[in-house]
């Protein structure tokens, strides 16, 4: 046999070996039983929720109250924004990276000591202090002029990671110092497992905080009308500056905001955030006739928006708030009539009084007689203690009244 005759032989073979090979993968192989009739086995479907998604809520567990929504992310809590009520709460006590929702404190912090009209010129450390080049950023330069107000503006809308080291320095001389503020203003405001290192949220393993201490401080920021503005803006211009020749269009990041892809009606704002670790965070401000909430998402997915909306739906839904006026307005100490003797105003004594009339949250139908209350004299940072009645239902606190000391007690009253 010639050269030719075994090439030609050759490819014949190579051919029916390559059909072969071709067959053998487009027939399905079944595996049999005993009677050598075919087994049809079902591919899996993979699940598409996260291991937290079927998780119940902690909330769930108090007696008569709304069996809470599922939700992809692993910590979350819904606040009502004046009785401080929790309607939803899950893992919220656990630690977690909060990625660039820190700047919420940031801002906060921003908006207490400094005047947003004021102007100041951008540091080498503040414009260079950031080493990450994906990191989120206005690209703002050495000796670049700009105000307060549009510092704030590109943290809280823009999540500029170079301004929140700005800000630190306005207030505090140094980053460092500005963090220890961070800390001291979370531990004031009841935080109990949160550290901040920076006041960015780029990722650190000890900066850290949870779903619960995220809403106190989420609430607290929502109650200055100043940081209001900022978290509220959707849209916001920095014309040019000395060092930028163009115009910088902000547009607020949370995607819930009107006109926005994921917008719901009532959503006032809030803040984004995300890192690989932290995963998607999410606080939410909105508002359904008189009745204000805060939701925040920890290590959630896809943004954290759907799981917001759950949340949103879920107490807009299921809870009211509800004016208890079962107190006084002044709480008095009777005076006898020797008392006039040695008193130069004679008439009651008045100890503590209260500013607005207390409410409570409460599951819809739930009658306020249900309510149980609680008397407490707590410690107050400002001034005078206070004295505090706890509202519970179920044992749940579902709101508080708060009276303000009028004059000093003795040790006995106290």
């Amino acid at each position: 046999m010639n050269i030719k005759k075994k090439q030609f032989f050759r490819q014949i073979l190579t051919g029916v070996l390559c059909s072969a090979v071709i067959i053998t993968q487009a027939v399905p192989v079944f595996a049999t039983d005993e009677y050598g009739a075919p087994l049809v086995t079902a591919t899996p479907t993979p699940d598409p929720h996260t291991a937290y998604y079927k998780q119940p809520a902690d909330t769930d567990s108090i007696k008569d109250w709304t069996k809470g929504p599922q939700i992809e992310g692993e910590s979350a809590i819904l606040v009502d924004m004046f009785t401080g009520a929790v309607l939803y709460s899950k893992n919220a006590d656990k630690a977690q990276y909060p990625a660039s929702i820190t700047k919420i404190m940031t801002a906060l912090l921003g908006c207490e000591n400094l005047d947003p009209s004021q102007k100041f010129t951008m540091s080498q450390s503040a414009a260079y202090g950031i080493s990450d080049s994906n990191s989120s950023s206005i690209y703002a330069d050495t000796g670049e002029e700009f105000t307060i107000e549009q510092a704030l503006m590109a943290v809280m809308l823009q999540s500029a990671n170079e301004m929140t080291l700005a800000v630190a320095e306005l207030t505090t001389g140094s980053t460092k110092k500005f963090v220890e503020q961070m800390n001291l203003k979370a531990r004031q405001l009841g935080c109990t497992n949160t550290h901040f290192n920076n006041p960015n949220g780029l990722p650190d393993e000890i900066h850290y905080t949870t779903a619960s201490d995220m809403a106190k401080i989420a609430r607290a920021a929502w109650f200055n009308p100043t940081f209001r503005k900022f978290a509220s803006t959707q849209y916001y211009e920095i014309p040019p500056t000395n060092k930028f020749a163009e115009t910088r269009y902000l547009l607020n990041h949370h995607k819930m905001m009107k006109g926005q892809t994921y917008a719901y009606d009532g959503v006032l704002g809030g803040k984004t955030g995300y890192t690989e670790v932290a995963g998607n965070t999410l606080v939410t401000y909105a508002k359904n006739d008189n009745t204000y909430l805060v939701s925040v998402v920890l290590q959630s997915v896809n943004g954290a928006y759907s799981d917001t909306k759950a949340l949103l739906d879920y107490g807009f839904n299921n809870f009211s708030r509800t004016a208890v006026k079962d107190l006084p307005s002044k709480i008095t100490r009777h005076l006898l009539p020797a008392e006039k003797y040695i008193l130069k105003d004679y008439k009651d004594d008045m100890l503590f009084e209260t500013r607005r009339t207390a409410s409570v949250s409460l599951p819809s139908g739930v009658d306020s007689n249900a309510l149980e209350k609680t008397y407490s004299i707590t410690k107050n940072p400002a001034g005078l203690p206070l004295l505090t009645v706890t509202y519970t239902y179920n044992d749940h606190v579902v709101g508080s009244a708060r009276y303000y000391q009028t004059r000093l007690l003795s040790d006995q009253l106290l």
